[in-house]
């Protein structure tokens, strides 16, 4: 990170929160859904670099292994990202109709949305549910950096830190489906589908895969990943890209395809609305952007490896992300969509602001793990091989 780019990303974050001052002001109906949609978008995005990590442990991904400080540097914006989605407290009235004096009195006893979403409830697990993953990132953060200091016990922190991966994702499957309920679903509280959880967690695993994609290109063109990153580990991020996009598309189907079928009044009013007017175009290219553009990009084995191609397959996904927050997010409070100062300022704030932040985390360590025994296994068996 340049000095210029450094002033540049913080110039762009005081102007993204001086226009969102000014709009809280004058039209907060407008602005504190933006704020709800970008804060989000970050949450997702530091809790997918911490689930990237945990799976990439569980499921023994040895490729990866010289890279793991690439999803550490996103996990570490959880605090950020946790106090700007808790402030939105301060504008639930006009984000969530549940907490509205009376808002489920003709709502039968046996349906349970009047004692599930109140304020204190909603509110109160998100605190949980963050300090959870936070405490969680700083463990794994804490055995990381340990494993540095310590050559000789490497393998024993090894160990350690696939058993803190294994405890945090016993502990996320439950509290991000809190999350996803209390935050995107509840918008429109009469409203429900069993997938929906599955459905937010399958983009959000795809925006951090594309996120340590082009991180990964990035540093590596530089230079700055040495031996921990090459054809191989590019190859396995765009397989990655390609398999869970693929996943995404699979639950975006099977949840609209249901509903469609099925033609409950209850149900279908989301796609209802998702699926008139101007919301159409948006909707369809939502599709086209998370799934038909990589499919057809990544579908051969060369245009995986090449890191020109998967920076620009994992920079559309994380822009395609940004979209399915927004259609899940914007026609529950716009009937059109909207685009002016403070959709585009807010967004831009919020990008330098995570450019800012996982940069910083960036440097506070060396780019490549010092003492990782998965690494130097593969760098014994290159040098017998050679």
């Amino acid at each position: 990170m340049s000095r210029g780019a450094v002033l540049l990303a913080a110039a762009v974050v005081f102007f993204g929160a001086g226009v969102a001052a000014h709009g809280l002001m004058f039209e907060p109906a407008r602005v504190w859904p933006n704020l709800l949609l970008d804060g989000f978008n970050l949450l997702s995005l530091a809790v997918a670099g911490l689930f990237f990590l945990a799976a990439a442990r569980l499921t023994g991904a040895r490729w990866s292994a010289g890279l793991r400080r690439i999803p550490e540097a996103l996990m570490l914006a959880l605090p950020v990202a946790a106090v700007l989605m808790l402030a939105l407290y301060f504008g639930r009235e006009i984000l969530y109709t549940w907490s509205h004096q009376g808002a489920f009195a003709h709502d039968s006893p046996l349906a349970g949305r009047a004692h599930y979403l109140t304020v204190v409830g909603v509110f109160g697990r998100a605190a949980g549910t963050f300090v959870i993953w936070t405490f969680c990132a700083w463990w794994l953060r804490r055995l990381s950096l340990g494993q540095d200091r310590d050559p000789a016990g490497s393998l024993t922190y090894h160990h350690r830190l696939n058993t803190a991966a294994a405890v945090f994702v016993v502990l996320f499957a439950p509290s991000f489906t809190c999350t996803a309920y209390d935050w995107l679903i509840s918008l429109e509280p009469h409203w429900f589908s069993t997938m929906f959880a599955v459905y937010v967690f399958a983009g959000t695993f795809v925006q951090g895969i594309a996120a340590v994609a082009l991180m990964t290109v990035g540093l590596h063109r530089n230079g700055l990943l040495g031996d921990a990153a090459g054809e191989r580990q590019l190859h396995d991020l765009g397989k990655m890209l390609f398999a869970f996009s693929t996943f995404w598309a699979y639950i975006w189907v099977s949840q609209y395809l249901l509903i469609w079928y099925g033609n409950i009044p209850e149900e279908i009013t989301y796609y209802a609305r998702r699926t008139e007017g101007p919301w159409l175009v948006l909707f369809a290219l939502n599709f086209v952007i998370n799934w038909v553009l990589p499919f057809t990009v990544l579908l051969s084995a060369k245009a995986k490896c090449k890191p020109r191609v998967l920076a620009v397959v994992a920079a559309s996904l994380l822009v395609g992300h940004w979209l399915d927050l927004y259609l899940m997010i914007m026609p529950a409070r716009e009937p059109t969509p909207v685009a002016g100062i403070y959709e585009v300022a807010i967004a831009a704030g919020y990008l330098a602001l995570a450019y800012l932040v996982v940069g910083a985390n960036l440097r506070r360590a060396p780019l490549v793990p010092l003492a990782d025994p998965v690494m130097a296994h593969e760098r014994q068996r290159a040098a017998m091989s050679a």
